[in-house]
Formats: C-alpha cells, sequence, structure tokens
C-alpha cells in the first residue's frame, strides 16, 4: 500500500540549528541525536585527537579545530516523527552556506551560551530566519556553568529580536548552584545531578511534583521558595506560550539546560515534535506563473541547496543535497532539471547520518536526499518530474576578500581548475576568471574559507597552492540590456571577469570605484548578490 504524501509530509520536521561559535550547537545536536535513539553514545567533545569528532563534524579540519565549517544533515525516526536536523557552520566565514542551508528548513533552534547571551552572530543569523519567516525555538545552553540572570537574558531576547520569549521551563539557580529546572506547564521539577566525586555521569533524577517530600533530596526551603517566586513572577511578566504567534515569528519558545551533561536535551526535542511545523508550501514559477507548490502534490518535486564533493574520500564523489517539496520520491525515478532539461535517473539517492549513509528507498516533502552526481547538478537548481517548477533561486552575495591563486607546480594547472570549479559548485568560495591574465581570481566571506580551500585542495585532490593578494578589492555583478553590458565588457576588459556560470563581474580596486562606474553607468546596476538557480 502507497503512502499517503500529505500524512508522510505532516510527520516531518526539518529544522536547522544556529547559534555563535562556541555556544555548544556540535554537542546539542549530538545530543539531540542520543535523545532521538540514532546513536548510543555521545561523543567526547571535549576530548582531543579523533575523540573530538562529533557525528555531524566529519572534514578532517573540523575536526582539528573543534568548529563546523559545513552543514550536515542528519535524519532519524522518534515517536512517530520523522526528524531532519540541519546543522550548519557557527562561524560567520561561512555564513553564506547557512544561509543556503537554512532555505531547507522550516524551523530553526536557535543555542544561546547562558553566559553570553544574544552574540553578533546569532543576531546575523536571526536576521536571515527573519527573512525567512523561519519560526525559532530558543534553546539557553550550559546553565550549569555561571550564568546571567535568566530574567536578564529573557529581556536581551525580547529588545534585540523583537520576539516575545515565551519560557517553557524554570531553571533553579545557575553554575554550581544549578538544581534542575521546572516545568511550567506540568508543575514538574526536573532535578539536575552532578558528576560523582570520579567523574562518572550517572544521569538525571526522574520527575516529581514540587509537594513530593523527596524534593527536599534536591532544594533546601530557600531554594525551593526562591524556584517558586521566580516561576510565579515570571509567569505574570511574560506572554503565555501560542503555537500560533510562534509560527508566525512573533513569539518564541524558550527551553534550558545543559547539552554536554544532556539535561533538557529530551524535553526540547518533544517541544519540536510538537510544535514545530511540518513542511508548507512553497513558492515556485510554472510556465512563467507563480503557483504554490503543496507537500501532498502527486509530482515530485525539490531544490538542491547544497553540494558537497568527497564526503568519501575513498569514492571521490559528489553529492546534490535535495530538499523535497512535493510527492513521494522512490528510489529510481527520473527527475528534469528545470533550468538544463537534462533528465536524471536516481537510482541511488542516500538518508544521511554525518558522514554515514545509506539508501533511501522512498522520501517525502521535507527530507533532505543526497544525489550522487558528476557535476549535473548546481547550487539552486530545481528538479521535478516534469521538469516546468523552478523555486526561488539560492543567492551568491559578493565576496569581501579577493585573493589570486596559483598552483606550485605548473604543471597541475589544470587540475587547479578542475578542483577550483568543484570547490565553486559547491559553494565554499567563488570562482571569477579575469578576462585578460591566466590567474583565477578567488572570492569569500572571511579568511577562514582560505584555509579551508587549501587544506581541501591538499588533502582532496593533492595539489599545494599559494593565495596572494589581488589587485580588487571588490566584485560586483552586471545586470541590464545585453548589449549595454556587452559594452561596458569590451570597454573595461582589463576589469572584467566570468563567475562560474559565466556571468559578466566587474572587479574593482575599491569601493569608491563601485559607486563612481555605478554613476557614470546609471543604465546599468552593480549588483552584491545574484540568485543562482
Amino acid at each position: 500500500m502507497s503512502q499517503s504524501p500529505t500524512l508522510e509530509a505532516a510527520r516531518r520536521r526539518t529544522f536547522a540549528i544556529i547559534s555563535h561559535p562556541d555556544a555548544g550547537k556540535t554537542t546539542l545536536t549530538e545530543n539531540l541525536l542520543l535523545a532521538g535513539g540514532a546513536i548510543r553514545a555521545a561523543g567526547q567533545v571535549r576530548a582531543r585527537g579523533e575523540n573530538r569528532r562529533t557525528r555531524s563534524d566529519w572534514m578532517k579540519i573540523e575536526r582539528e579545530r573543534g568548529i563546523s565549517v559545513s552543514a550536515s544533515v542528519m535524519t532519524f525516526d522518534h515517536e512517530g516523527l520523522m526528524f531532519n536536523l540541519l546543522d550548519t557552520p557557527g562561524h560567520e566565514d561561512f555564513s553564506e552556506d547557512t544561509y543556503r542551508t537554512l532555505t531547507a528548513a522550516d524551523a530553526a533552534v536557535m543555542v544561546l551560551d547562558a553566559a553570553k547571551g544574544i552574540e553578533p552572530q546569532t543576531l546575523k543569523l536571526f536576521e536571515v530566519c527573519r527573512l525567512r519567516d523561519i519560526p525559532i525555538v530558543t534553546f539557553i545552553n550550559k546553565m550549569d556553568r555561571e550564568a546571567q540572570d535568566p530574567i536578564e537574558l529573557l529581556d536581551e531576547i525580547a529588545s534585540k529580536l523583537a520576539l516575545d520569549p515565551a519560557p517553557l521551563f524554570w531553571p533553579a539557580g545557575s553554575g554550581g548552584r544549578f538544581k534542575g529546572m521546572l516545568d511550567l506547564r506540568s508543575q514538574q521539577f526536573l532535578p539536575f545531578a552532578k558528576r560523582t566525586a570520579d567523574n562518572k555521569d550517572e544521569g538525571h533524577p526522574e520527575a516529581l511534583g514540587l509537594a513530593d517530600g523527596a524534593i527536599s533530596r534536591f532544594l533546601d526551603p530557600t531554594e525551593l521558595t526562591e524556584l517558586e517566586e521566580g516561576a510565579l513572577l515570571i509567569q505574570e511578566a511574560s506572554k503565555p506560550f501560542n503555537p500560533a504567534a510562534f509560527l508566525e515569528g512573533h513569539m518564541t519558545p524558550v527551553f534550558f539546560g545543559s547539552a554536554l551533561r544532556h539535561f533538557g536535551i529530551d524535553q526540547l526535542l518533544a517541544g519540536l515534535g510538537a510544535y514545530a511545523p511540518p513542511p508548507k508550501s512553497v513558492l515556485a514559477h510554472k510556465s512563467g506563473a507563480e503557483i504554490h507548490v503543496e507537500p501532498g502534490e502527486s509530482e515530485v518535486s525539490g531544490f538542491v541547496f547544497k553540494v558537497q564533493a568527497n564526503m568519501d574520500p575513498n569514492h571521490r564523489d559528489r553529492i546534490a543535497f535535495l530538499r523535497l517539496c512535493s510527492g513521494r520520491f522512490q528510489r529510481g525515478m527520473k527527475l528534469k532539471v528545470q533550468n538544463t532539461g537534462r533528465q536524471i535517473s536516481v537510482n541511488a539517492p542516500i538518508m544521511f547520518f554525518a558522514s554515514d549513509r545509506e539508501l533511501a528507498e522512498e522520501a517525502f516533502a521535507g527530507d533532505v536526499i543526497g544525489i550522487p552526481n558528476h557535476g549535473v547538478l548546481r547550487v539552486g537548481d530545481s528538479l521535478s518530474e516534469a521538469g516546468l517548477l523552478r523555486f526561488a533561486g539560492l543567492p551568491n552575495f559578493a565576496p569581501e576578500i579577493l585573493q589570486r591563486v596559483r598552483v606550485k607546480d605548473p604543471l597541475k594547472a589544470k587540475h587547479l581548475k578542475k578542483a577550483l570549479e568543484g570547490l565553486a559548485e559547491e559553494g565554499v568560495t567563488q570562482l571569477f576568471r579575469p578576462q585578460m591574465g591566466s590567474d583565477f581570481i578567488v572570492g569569500a566571506v572571511g579568511q577562514l574559507q582560505f584555509e579551508v580551500m587549501a587544506d581541501r585542495l591538499a588533502n582532496e585532490y593533492q595539489l599545494d597552492v599559494l593565495f596572494e593578494p589581488s589587485p580588487f578589492a571588490e566584485a560586483r555583478w552586471i545586470g541590464g540590456a545585453p548589449s549595454e553590458v556587452e559594452a561596458f565588457v569590451d570597454t573595461h576588459k582589463s576589469a572584467m571577469a566570468t563567475d562560474i556560470d559565466n556571468q559578466a563581474v566587474f572587479l574593482a580596486k575599491s569601493a569608491w570605484e563601485i559607486g563612481y562606474v555605478s554613476e557614470r553607468y546609471d543604465n546599468l546596476s552593480f549588483q552584491r548578490t545574484r540568485e543562482r538557480g
């Protein structure tokens, strides 16, 4: 019996995790997988060497530095729901990858460090969520370390993000005094157990009522009074949680806990299951008309939001991450790429578990599947059975740093071209080919991207490269009537390049030059972003 695309989509929860670096996002990711039954033991995140590797950080440079620089996807079944967890890079140098990943998410978990509150990168990522109307769940992490007053943290969410915070739990103390938290809906107290003297973690005791005599084992009378008064105060001061206001992006349910000690994680996962939205209709273009594609429609459709090469170093593979928008996908189906009309047979689609994978026999709206391909699929491509649907493209942003790149061994110049094109197709960096001169120019949002690029070129392509200063400081895509663009290109050859999609790019030595040229050529537009797809 075939499953209903509508019913299957309704049980999907596809969410991204966003945070400032070091807020504990990767630890939270791993503990959500543990809570969901997807893994049996959490990794030693603070340990050194290979033990440092968590399930979602599989790239060599990620394991060495303990940071996430590539978005990963993990799928798991729990309590009758199918969760697709999208882990995003926390480092701001990879904001473009994060932005694209958020296009595939229906909700986001914002992780805050209880001692630091909302940090600059958290604010940036939140703005992206707001642009895309993505509802946000807040998890205040590291409550077992010294923390800000929780009321101050809630005030910060309200003032900096213009979101109504609705705490579903209330903490009893923080740092060395952290004893657990009260479920404000059931009035059950969840005790937090410290590690034993020999550093063993024996788990946390069962929840119990405040009136239960056994509460004295965890809270002394002063602490109990403090918790009850704090809970009463916050319930009077904050708006009650309203699921509709959350889905509209006006309110955020707030959870507290410690990801490293697996405290509050089960409650967060239950909250995601109960409140995070299933896939919704997606805006698309078909034969020139705007339409909404519903998850339950029979035609299979989706868009590529990420391409990753060499996830498996043994197989030089190249995987396109496809977020499904409608229909019941089955292995072996033929799908058409809208912008090229090319038909592909999807014979070996995969479901992800970080770098582990298994064949996907079927998938539904909300799921993310991997399609192995050799350069056929690009970021921003729209796929469907008829090949007529085009989903809104994913943006490329003007890079903030431009550098020349060359390979130390001149005999490997052709290999460098192929490797740079592959990395540009993944969206790791942007590649510009100047009309004059033979050196490639690589653009990135931040310096760390160049380090990752050099690391991957060395490890995956065996290419030893040099990055050198470029004479250019700014890049802009040129828009306008084709004849006028062509005339501009002809008269500015020394400053012209093409990108990976063969689009004209103006390279300027300064921001002043951009202003000067755009004033002189007011019939053209010099764009900071370009939509792919």
